[in-house]
């Protein structure tokens, strides 16, 4: 007797027939909320105190606009500054220098103890304080004496007094992230050869940038909005001085506060969208990287999906014989080896 090992199907079983949760509250605060939203949007586009003929007038004023320049100059060369002095801080932060760690906590403690507006007018009076600077020898006549005022214009003093309040808190975020590395990849780049620059640029920093971009996302959304207040220096070529300045000579403030906003939501959307696109960069080959929860569902379900399993059967046949008549090709693929021959 030959014999063909036939693969027959299982009964399905059948799938588990789950309620979904229901949630009515829910759908009856969205239900309010919206309404809410609408009833506020109909109230303001008839309000006559938001003025929007004079919002449309000052939107794309030519000052306005340029105030606009000037605010994400600030904010990006801020920034700049404070990544630079932030990684120079983690670093100190955790040497195995004890005069760097405390010089590197000092400077921490300070610039995150004192608010932001109190640093900025400091900074303001710097050339009330120092008015000149000399330069020569000390106990000597100076080589060179320069006006304060000349050489810093008030536009690098509020850059140099944003970026510094601002690396106290990058150097936090830095150091997270470099702390969150495990110690034993250092160990294996060193094992390797690896010097210490070779095994921060390939195995620490990117790595320890999936968690140092989304607090920095962050910074950079919160300095964007904390330049407007240079006007403490005094500073007043950034968006919200500007448009205060414009609300004064009108004597409608309201309009221009709507103007600003409207800039600082502009920038802000453009920033979040940078942040998403950078954090999706350096997430990439992480466990659910780019899972969305409406693909998490759909990936539930399709595991959740039965499977359909296989159970040989043997089939007896005369001797001699090859497969039976109406035997498909999976049939005689499924001979045994004696019956071929």
């Amino acid at each position: 007797m030959s014999e063909i090992t036939r693969a027959v199907p299982v009964a399905r079983p059948k799938p588990i027939q789950a309620v979904p949760l229901r949630h009515p509250w829910r759908n009856l605060l969205a239900f309010a909320l919206i309404f809410l939203l609408l009833a506020f949007i109909i109230d303001a586009a008839q309000r006559e105190a938001y003025d929007w003929p004079a919002f449309a007038l000052y939107l794309f004023d030519v000052r306005v606009i340029q105030a606009a320049g000037v605010t994400l100059a600030l904010t990006f060369l801020a920034m700049i500054g404070a990544v630079v002095v932030g990684i120079v801080l983690a670093v100190m932060r955790e040497t195995d220098n004890p005069v760097l760690r405390a010089i590197a906590w000092g400077v921490i403690w300070f610039f995150r103890g004192t608010p932001v507006y109190v640093q900025l007018v400091f900074w303001g009076l710097l050339s009330s304080i120092y008015q000149t600077i000399n330069l020569g020898l000390p106990f000597m006549e100076p080589w060179l004496v320069l006006e304060t005022a000349d050489v810093i214009p008030l536009f690098w003093i509020a850059v140099l007094g944003l970026a510094l309040n601002e690396a106290a808190y990058m150097a936090e975020i830095v150091r997270a992230g470099l702390l969150s590395i495990d110690p034993g990849q250092t160990e294996a780049a060193s094992a390797l050869g690896m010097g210490w620059w070779l095994t921060m640029r390939k195995v620490v920093i990117p790595q320890a940038m999936r968690v140092i971009i989304p607090p920095t996302g962050n910074e950079v959304i919160s300095m964007l909005k904390t330049t407007s207040l240079v006007t403490a220096v005094p500073f007043s070529w950034d968006l919200y001085t500007r448009t205060r300045d414009i609300s004064a000579a009108t004597l409608n403030p309201i309009p221009l506060l709507l103007v600003a906003s409207v800039w600082y939501l502009f920038f802000t959307s453009i920033m979040m969208i940078g942040q998403s696109r950078l954090e999706k960069h350096f997430s990439r080959g992480q466990l659910g990287h780019g899972a969305t929860p409406k693909r998490r569902r759909r990936q539930d379900r399709a595991d959740r999906a039965p499977v359909v399993l296989a159970s040989p059967e043997t089939v007896a046949a005369p001797s001699g014989a090859g497969a039976p008549e109406g035997a498909g090709m999976s049939d005689v693929a499924g001979m045994t080896e004696g019956d071929a021959r």
